[in-house]
């Protein structure tokens, strides 16, 4: 595939997928949702696997050890991400998972062996905590019931985060596919438990909208998107892989504006644009930087 159509299937993918995530769920059965679409992903992935490439997957120690390692940001980030869709609006839903470099890098720093974060990687951090502080306090304005789901999505995150680190930590040596379905076929079991615990119905109720939704996230958002996302990591600088965070959020917010008439507060817009500018300056200030330093140094030369 191309590297141009992958990154703009990626772009599309992740800045739909909130949208789609409350769509899907809005019958008011979010485990059912993501557990009917974690089962169609992983038959799908592995009919690919089976007859399409013949292949089989790997089930040395290794490779169960990242399988396992990515259940955290599978099992725990989705299933508290659908909970949390109920209340949230999508794009800001959207602009919470931007969160994830910032949130990875601070998780790096407890590690050994990691690089430590410059200054300009900590003033994004202090920028993304006070843009998420204006919108926690927003939340808390409009309800507790919205703070309480922003509070999920923020946790939902941070194991989306640390699920990443312990997958790359591992290194198992495993195709993007291999990866996914392995981690999906860890993760089943765990939805299939909550779903029960749950209560909700045993036939998952959905919308025409929401079954669309169902297999959209299925197909894309759990194949598609990941199996691009792995593809650009590996033929792309990572700066340019992580310009896909800043794009998403802003897209997300205005499909959910124009599709599902969400109307972010004043307040909500200032916080998540202060989220942003924490990104841009955690991904690009180091390089920013040099860019300054090296015109000051060419113009003192002149």
């Amino acid at each position: 595939m191309p590297t141009g159509a992958a990154y703009l299937i990626v772009v599309l993918v992740w800045a739909t997928t909130p949208l789609t995530i409350k769509w899907s769920a809005e019958a008011g059965a979010p485990v059912g949702s993501v557990l009917l679409r974690m089962l169609i992903a992983l038959l799908a992935g592995l009919a690919v696997v089976l007859f399409l490439r013949r292949e089989r997957l790997r089930l040395d120690r290794r490779a169960v050890t990242s399988y396992a390692a990515a259940v955290p940001g599978v099992f725990g980030a989705m299933a508290l991400s659908y909970h949390a869709s109920m209340t949230l609006p999508s794009g800001l839903m959207s602009v919470m998972f931007g969160m994830a470099p910032l949130i990875s890098g601070l998780i790096l720093q407890v590690l050994p062996g990691a690089t430590k974060l410059k200054r300009w990687h900590w003033l994004g951090c202090a920028l993304g905590v006070v843009g998420l502080a204006v919108v926690f306090a927003d939340s808390l304005a409009l309800g507790q019931d919205q703070f309480l789901a922003l509070a999920l999505m923020l946790v939902a995150v941070t194991l989306f985060s640390g699920s990443g680190i312990a997958v790359q930590r591992v290194a198992a040596g495993l195709g993007p596919l291999e990866q996914t379905l392995g981690a999906l076929a860890l993760s089943l079991p765990c939805f299939f438990v909550l779903w029960l615990a749950s209560g909700e119905p045993l036939a998952v109720p959905l919308t025409t909208r929401g079954l669309w939704s169902v297999l959209y996230l299925a197909l894309f958002g759990s194949l598609l998107g990941f199996i691009c996302y792995y593809l650009i990591l590996s033929r792309l600088p990572a700066a340019t892989v992580a310009l896909v965070t800043l794009i998403t959020p802003i897209l997300a917010l205005g499909l959910g504006m124009a599709l599902n008439q969400e109307q972010p507060s004043g307040s909500l817009v200032v916080g998540a644009l202060l989220i942003l500018t924490a990104l841009g300056a955690y991904l690009f200030g180091d390089r920013l930087a040099r860019l300054a330093a090296k015109f000051k140094e060419n113009g003192i030369e002149q």
